[in-house]
């Protein structure tokens, strides 16, 4: 693992920060359940075979665990000074750049659709589906203003399981008064798992309805 300890403390401040809505990260890191690759620049492609190689042996970790809540977040030191858009712009491509070496290894799972315009959509690498995080320092939404560039990647399985134990529901409706708290609205790119593709969350920027994922894959 690539990490540095100064950026790492400073991530775990940011999700024990009380008004944090996200119990399922705060849960994560009580548990000591996240891992954190930190690289330079997100721009730049130079860690990207290492980036992928953390997300498999995170893949492997959580597989081999119980439950709970798990999630691998990669931050990114630079750049520093950034905007919604190009982050938007980044979080897009290092995105295309790992499901592009994924591929010649690995199929999408099959648990999820691969089209990101599908509603059954999630990302995937290693045959395991992730929802993505995306966090900011010039992020419209508190929650997601983080002091890096980061991508946190969140096990899918994980939250269908939660679902299974109607516990689903109950957490999102905690978390969605959590941010509305924070923010003083509700996000407006929020929705349900199936009512529309989950790629209009992952970066937390707002898209209008003519936007097109710009995710250059192999969807077979």
């Amino acid at each position: 693992m690539h990490c540095n300890d100064d950026v790492l403390n400073e991530y775990y401040d940011f999700i024990n920060n009380k008004a944090f809505p996200c119990v399922a990260a705060k849960d994560a890191v009580a548990k000591e359940n996240i891992r954190v690759f930190v690289a330079d620049h997100m721009a730049c492609p130079k860690y990207d075979k290492a980036i992928l190689n953390f997300i498999y042996d995170f893949t492997q970790y959580y597989r081999n665990s119980g439950n709970g809540f798990y999630s691998a977040a990669v931050i990114f030191k630079e750049p520093g000074i950034i905007n919604e858009e190009l982050f938007d712009a980044l979080l897009w491509k290092r995105l295309t750049a790992l499901k592009q070496m994924d591929e010649l290894q690995y199929v999408h799972d099959k648990r999820v659709a691969a089209n990101p315009e599908d509603n059954k959509y999630s990302f995937s690498l290693m045959e395991e589906a992730y929802f993505i995080i995306g966090l900011n320092p010039a992020s419209s939404r508190p929650a997601r203003s983080f002091k890096y560039p980061t991508l946190v990647f969140n096990p899918h399985a994980q939250f269908e399981y939660l679902k299974r134990d109607a516990r689903y529901g109950k957490m999102q409706t905690i978390v969605r008064k959590r941010d509305v708290a924070l923010a003083g609205s509700i996000n407006p790119m929020l929705t349900d798992f199936g009512e529309e593709s989950e790629v209009y969350q992952y970066s937390g920027k707002s898209y209008d309805k003519q936007w097109q994922c710009p995710l250059s894959i192999n969807q077979e």
